[in-house]
């Protein structure tokens, strides 16, 4: 059975803030992945990464976009087997904006420690606790 990745957190930051930090490039670069080349917020285009040198190229494509409220974007490393996907959702609680993450698919990957769910678990607490956070409320 694949249980789904939920996290939430609260950014104290508007809600057209966040989705900016979410859809733009040069910010998701800051705090998502800093190999990311290009990104267009329209369904079907395809990230274009910097070739790292890692064994893992990450294959992904935007699967949805509702303006101003939520990102989805499918998750596969070229070469190896399993689809995941990532949703982001957001939700203005007052002055603040709610971020919703469910990531799904994370068993179709190998049995290998790359692509141990913990791993992802990890993974989602750092760029959105930490990376995103940061990125969000120190320019306020």
């Amino acid at each position: 059975m694949d249980t789904p990745f939920v996290l939430e957190q609260l950014y104290q930051a508007p809600m057209e803030k966040v989705w900016d930090a979410l859809t733009h490039e040069n910010r998701l670069r800051a705090w998502y992945f800093s190999q990311l080349k290009r990104f267009e917020p329209v369904e079907g285009f395809v990230f274009e990464f910097a070739d790292d040198g890692s064994a893992y190229q990450k294959q992904w494509r935007v699967t949805q976009v509702v303006e101003g409220e939520k990102l989805a974007h499918s998750w596969q490393y070229t070469g190896y087997p399993g689809r995941s996907e990532v949703t982001f959702e957001l939700v203005a609680e007052g002055a603040a904006t709610r971020l919703r993450l469910t990531h799904t698919g994370l068993a179709s990957f190998p049995a290998d420690p790359h692509f141990a769910r913990s791993r992802f678990e990890a993974g989602w607490q750092h760029l959105l606790g930490s990376n995103l956070k940061q990125h969000l409320e120190s320019s306020l």
